[in-house]
């Protein structure tokens, strides 16, 4: 049984002392079929020139008086389009005519049951929950709470009101377009978020909160570039290390120290703060990482010994082997510190917003930050020869492909020193040219017979 219907959006026509009211207008739905109607409200007013007659929907970034967006306007209606279509889907399982007040009543229903869902599992309550739930078995860092609480805000931006059940593939779309043209993210960016969603709704399909599988094959088309790995060569390293600061700057000293220490060690931000004087041995420290729990075991050289040394009779709150400060404040002072050591070779990051490419080129200073002590330490003991599975002993890394960008720039590194064998050659060259030009002819013969 086909039951042929037609649905309709229009703006209520309304006059006030014969003149047609064009602002605040109730948006209605109709269903015609046949040869019956049935008028719904939708609970939602618009302006007549905000309104789009012939897509039958509130026009793209227009809202109306209560602040409500097109995007969440046109959703809802969306949505009881869709209801209207799975009521008459359902008689017509049943090959059952229904009667104008029969579709009238399914539909309210609907809508009663959604706002019991909603109250019973309230979307942002159950973020919370999951949060609090995953925070506390995954062990999560102050930064991976930061994450998700910034995760939330963004959704509460974006919709205040949404449910479980509304991320289907339209609302995923819209919360993508959301993220690149309200807050002006980075396709990267996006992609995170998204991720950080689909987790957040995966846990509500093991709750059964959520039925709704949208997320689970939604793939949008994000243009990417890999993220640029910004270390300090091994020239820089030396030019940081030996730079006077100035008597005014001191504060910077403690600052440059531990950047110092994860350059020649390796450590994370969070793992050089959580070292402890007990950790130090005679000739290596030994960690057990924040973020992955590893145990590692990380030999001292000669510089990492001498930051060491410098702070071991200082009593730092916590027992800590090292003046760690806040992650934040360290990153703005490494920025100043690498500008007043002049480490500023242009660096160009490409990157995009929707389908446009972005470049943009910065003084290397201007991209440092205490991840950078890590990367410079990988690259450096790469570019240097040590074997990969020996910097992965240190770093704590568990497969190539985590390492493989390192492996990559450590390449590069690797065929800029070779050429200076090239040129060290070629200045010898030019060396002998130039004393063979100074020998007369006789010189020359008897220097030909001692070859021969």
């Amino acid at each position: 049984m086909n039951i042929k219907r037609n649905i309709i959006f229009t703006l209520e026509s309304r006059k006030k002392d014969g003149v047609p009211i064009v602002e605040n207008v109730p948006v209605r739905m109709r269903v015609i079929y046949m040869s019956k109607r049935i008028e719904f409200t939708t609970g939602y007013r618009i302006d007549v020139d905000k309104w789009d007659a012939d897509k039958q929907r509130v026009k793209n970034g227009c809202t109306n008086k209560l602040k409500q967006s097109a995007s969440d306007i046109n959703s809802k209606l969306n949505k009881y389009e869709t209801q209207i279509h799975d009521i008459f889907k359902e008689y017509e399982l049943k090959e059952i005519m229904p009667t104008p007040d029969q579709i009238k009543e399914a539909f309210n229903n609907k809508q009663k049951e959604r706002e019991v869902e909603k109250q019973k599992f309230p979307f942002y309550k159950m973020f919370d929950e999951f949060v609090k739930e995953r925070g506390a078995k995954n062990d999560w860092t102050v930064s991976t709470y930061e994450k998700f609480s910034s995760v939330k805000n963004h959704l509460l931006s974006f919709d205040k009101g949404v449910e479980f059940n509304d991320w289907d593939e339209s609302k995923l779309t819209e919360y993508v377009n959301f993220l690149r043209n309200k807050k002006g993210m980075r396709n990267s960016t996006i992609d995170n978020q998204l991720d950080f969603l689909r987790w957040f709704l995966r846990w509500g399909m093991e709750k059964e909160y959520n039925q709704n599988r949208a997320f689970e094959t939604f793939k949008p088309k994000l243009k990417m570039t890999q993220k640029k790995v910004i270390f300090l060569t091994w020239s820089e390293l030396n030019q940081l290390r030996e730079y006077q600061i100035p008597e005014t700057k001191k504060y910077l000293e403690r600052v440059r120290d531990v950047f110092l220490f994860q350059c020649y060690t390796g450590l994370r931000y969070s793992d050089v703060y959580n070292l402890k004087k007990s950790d130090v041995k005679n000739n290596h420290i030994e960690v057990t990482t924040i973020k992955t729990a590893d145990s590692l075991t990380i030999e001292l050289n000669n510089y990492s010994r001498a930051i060491l040394d410098k702070y071991k009779n200082i009593h730092f709150e916590n027992n800590k082997a090292l003046p760690v400060i806040s992650n934040q404040k360290m990153n703005n002072y490494l920025k100043e510190l690498g500008e007043f050591a002049g480490i500023n070779e242009p660096i160009r990051e490409t990157f995009y917003k929707g389908n446009a490419r972005i470049d943009e080129v910065f003084p290397k200073y201007e991209l440092l930050g205490t991840h950078a002590g890590r990367r410079t330490f990988i690259c450096n003991a790469l570019a240097m020869g040590i074997p990969a599975q020996v910097v992965m002993s240190w770093s704590g890394h568990s497969d190539y492909k985590s390492m493989k960008p390192y492996i990559a720039v450590a390449d590069d590194d690797k065929r800029e020193a070779m050429k200076l064998w090239d040129k060290k050659e070629s200045d010898e060259t030019d060396k002998i040219l130039e004393k063979l030009k100074e020998l007369d002819k006789e010189q020359l013969a008897e220097l030909l017979k001692k070859l021969k």
